[in-house]
């Protein structure tokens, strides 16, 4: 699969003056709520209308989705309300329901991206589609899984396509519910610059109050749109009530986001220097993490050393260290000199940590 233009003509044919936005509950619940929230979300900004339909659940017994009898109210929602409809799909009889039922954008789960199996057996069902066809990436943080089930579906003559960022599932502790890891949206951006790209805060955060900063993250590094789930009465969502927004919160994060649309000589520039600089951000947060978790793995040191009552200070280890950091270092482009500031730095942190323990 080759970067082509003729990726992004899907979205281009939208004529958006906004970023793309796909909203609507984590779940539908009743048709009852499927229409009120559409009926909110009508006049806005939103440009497809998202609930699941069938929900893949982390274990047996919690709410698994209406099934096929939700396909009818978002019918109702199209019919209604004019908003084009999407919801997710796991197998080849999810596709073909949603297709009989008119379903205007379908997605592929973080769940099952994983498993090149069940993608090729989505492709195969959609091959030659004029549907929207979406993939999340997978719970964890393999591009070259992402890119496969992509190049799947390219392969099976779809040609609206287009990825979303929900973020990667992790075992230790994080302000998100999964990791953002830009950096891995950022290189598969890099990789094909015209695949529509998509931003799920709601995923990413877990909660509803860091959805506005996640989203202007998002469109600083030129993310092509966000999809946030939105509910009537979130803290009584049947799934996922934490992330969920009103559709007025919702209407509000959109006025209140910075879209960098300025129409003058310099917006290339502009734009090109946001999101590099937006790119440092994200690596300077994971600098920050990343030290931060060093300095706990000296804590444990410290605490070990006290038992063992060993010296604070190992002086032939920290001169190994040091000369191979420099070498490393300087295969990466950083100066000696930067190298042995920096380091001699995080070397007098970490024993101020263990000092601190010793002498607690």
């Amino acid at each position: 699969m080759e970067n082509k233009k003729e990726l992004r003509t899907w979205l281009d044919d939208l004529k958006l003056d906004h970023p793309l936005v796909i909203a609507g509950p984590c779940s539908a619940e009743t048709e009852e709520q499927v229409l009120n929230i559409a009926h909110q979300l009508k006049d806005t900004d939103v440009n497809y209308y998202r609930a699941g339909i069938w929900k893949p659940r982390t274990r047996p017994g919690m709410f698994e989705g209406v099934g096929a009898l939700g396909l009818k109210w978002l019918q109702k929602v199209k019919a209604e309300t004019g908003l084009k409809t999407a919801t997710e799909v796991a197998n080849r009889a999810h596709v073909d329901l949603a297709l009989e039922h008119d379903i205007d954008l379908l997605w592929i789960g973080a769940r099952s991206t994983v498993s090149p199996f069940i993608v090729q057996e989505i492709a195969d069902a959609l091959k030659g589609t004029d549907k929207i066809v979406l993939v999340k990436n997978p719970v964890n943080p393999d591009l070259p899984l992402w890119l496969g089930a992509i190049e799947r579906l390219s392969s099976a003559n779809i040609k609206k396509l287009g990825v979303i960022h929900r973020g990667f599932s992790t075992y230790e502790k994080s302000k998100y519910r999964n990791n953002p890891e830009w950096q891995i949206a950022i290189e598969l951006q890099s990789k094909f610059p015209d695949l529509p790209l998509i931003n799920d805060p709601s995923h990413i955060t877990g909660k509803r109050d860091m959805i506005f900063d996640v989203s202007q993250t998002a469109l600083d590094l030129n993310f092509d749109g966000l999809m946030i789930e939105t509910h009537n009465n979130p803290d009584s969502a049947w799934s996922d009530a934490a992330q969920q927004v009103t559709p007025e919160a919702l209407v509000q994060i959109m006025k209140d986001l910075k879209i960098r649309k300025e129409f003058d000589p310099e917006t290339e520039y502009n734009a090109s220097l946001n999101n590099l600089r937006a790119q440092i951000d994200v690596v300077d947060n994971q600098i920050i993490e990343l030290l931060g978790k060093r300095m706990k793995v000296a804590d444990g040191i410290g605490s070990l050393k006290k038992q063992k009552n060993v010296a604070v200070l190992q002086s032939k280890r920290w001169n190994e260290i040091l000369g191979k950091m420099v070498l490393e270092g300087n295969e990466k482009g950083l100066s000696e000199e930067f190298i042995l500031k920096l380091f001699k730095a995080i070397h007098q942190e970490s024993i101020n940590h263990q000092e601190k323990i010793i002498n607690g």
